[in-house]
């Protein structure tokens, strides 16, 4: 698997992908911005492009000729998605950082990149990878339909949730004015989107792995 892993990062993902993060994570230190979009655009930009460089380099077909299992083959492609999320995720966290030192008064609108943001931020990208993960190994090859759906829950997640925190005044003080007041709250939903993080890569995986060894690789 780790030898599959390393055919994934090293043939299989545009080193273009790897500086995404750093490009994308800059946005957050838009004053007071929609900080949901940063993580968004791996989704909509890197999602789309990398299996789409999958499906045009024919990796399938190439990765089954190697006597590797079909479980190791999942295992490895999920890895490499877990892993750039992760990337994504923790370059965000630490302009985040930034922001927060740069714009000490700044007044919030939508949520402010604090630890309990970031709880929920893991609960998105969850949501994505249970929904995509296991729709796109019915083939192992077609991601359009996949990433479509995934993609719009992960946005109505972040919707609903930015929704709430402007409509409640009580969420609002929490998570934009008070934070500091808070921190063990943000600190547990942080926990929180933690662990539904992995509970849910752990779920698409196995789900994946059922499906995909129905698949007939031709």
């Amino acid at each position: 698997m780790y030898n599959l892993l390393r055919k994934d990062l090293k043939l299989g993902v545009h080193p273009m992908f790897l500086i995404m993060p750093l490009l994308t994570g800059a946005l957050m230190l838009v004053p007071a911005w929609i900080y949901f979009l940063v993580l968004l655009y791996f989704c909509w930009i890197t999602i789309p492009n990398m299996f789409g460089g999958f499906k045009a380099q024919n990796d399938l077909m190439f990765t089954a000729m190697m006597p590797v299992s079909k479980k190791d083959m999942v295992k490895a492609r999920v890895s490499v998605l877990v892993l750039l999320e992760l990337l994504h995720i923790g370059i965000a966290m630490l302009y985040g950082l930034i922001t927060t030192r740069l714009y000490p008064n700044l007044d919030y609108y939508f949520f402010k990149p604090s630890p309990g943001f970031w709880g929920l931020c893991f609960v998105m990208l969850a949501i994505f990878n249970l929904i995509f993960i296991p729709m796109y190994y019915k083939t192992a090859y077609k991601f359009g339909s996949a990433a479509t759906v995934s993609i719009t829950a992960a946005m109505l997640f972040a919707l609903a949730a930015q929704w709430v925190g402007i409509q409640n005044t009580k969420m609002a003080d929490i998570f934009n004015v008070t934070v500091g007041d808070h921190m063990a709250l943000h600190s547990s939903i942080l926990i929180a989107g933690i662990a539904i993080f992995i509970a849910f890569a752990w779920m698409a995986y196995r789900m994946a792995v059922t499906r995909f060894l129905k698949v007939e690789i031709q």
